[in-house]
């Protein structure tokens, strides 16, 4: 039994890397499409630091000419991938929050308060276009000065490929894991366009917080468990338990 991957390219290579490692087989099938966003940077803006919401925004970045000046600048990264990839991109001084935009917003402000960033920093916000909270506002209402640049969006994959499709009718997926909101209501509305709604939501659904579980139990999952700290790793240990418990 395969386990169902949701999580956009190139980083559902990555977790398909990690199942194989722990003896599950793998199908991949995206449910969002990565598209980056032209933006203008008229340079007038001196940032004192970098939010980076998803690895996605540092690759939207790469080949744009604002890279260049916050590579110098420290960098806020949602999470421990983001911060991989960001560090691969160049920067330097990141800190790191754990995996949401809580505590990405409070490690900006014990940043200000222990006085490694200045209390009224300008902050370049480095986001996509479907944003699920106002990070800008909420670092707003506490001082900053917070610029969203909107460099890139994940677009909705319209129904599955041939191959997961017939994984679907042949009772060959054993589990589906879900990384986001957008791509949970993709994998839903997918499965109702193809018509294997009824198979694709009586699986184990793993997903990386409470948040996506949710949108899975409203589509009417029953076998839904979200990961304990929204990382790879927690997440992955869902899938253990969950296909064990499956298993006869």
């Amino acid at each position: 039994m395969a386990i169902l991957v949701t999580r956009p390219a190139p980083d559902n290579d990555k977790t398909a890397s990690a199942l194989r490692a722990r003896g599950h087989e793998v199908l991949l099938s995206p449910m969002l499409r990565f598209e980056p966003v032209a933006f203008e940077d008229d340079g007038e803006i001196v940032f004192d630091a970098v939010i980076l919401s998803s690895a996605n925004a540092v690759r939207a970045i790469e080949n744009h000419s604002i890279r260049a000046r916050l590579t110098l600048l420290p960098v806020f990264a949602v999470g421990e991938h983001t911060a991989q990839v960001a560090r691969d991109a160049g920067f330097t001084n990141i800190t790191v929050a754990d995996g949401d935009a809580v505590s990405l917003r409070e490690r900006i402000t014990e940043s200000a308060v222990a006085g490694k960033l200045k209390k009224k920093a300008a902050l370049c916000y480095v986001a996509g276009a479907d944003l699920t909270r106002d990070l800008a506002g909420e670092l707003g209402a506490r001082g900053f000065t917070v610029v969203t640049r909107t460099s890139y969006r994940m677009v909705p994959v319209a129904g599955f490929s041939e191959p997961v499709s017939s994984a679907f009718r042949a009772g060959a997926v054993g589990a589906v894991m879900h990384y986001s909101r957008r791509s949970a209501r993709a994998y839903v509305e997918a499965a109702r366009a193809d018509g294997v709604e009824i198979s694709a939501l009586a699986l184990p659904q793993c997903c990386m917080s409470e948040a996506v579980a949710g949108v899975l139990r409203e589509a009417g999952a029953t076998q839904v468990v979200a990961a304990r700290v929204p990382d790879e790793k927690n997440l992955l240990d869902v899938v253990d338990r969950l296909v064990k418990a499956s298993s006869p």
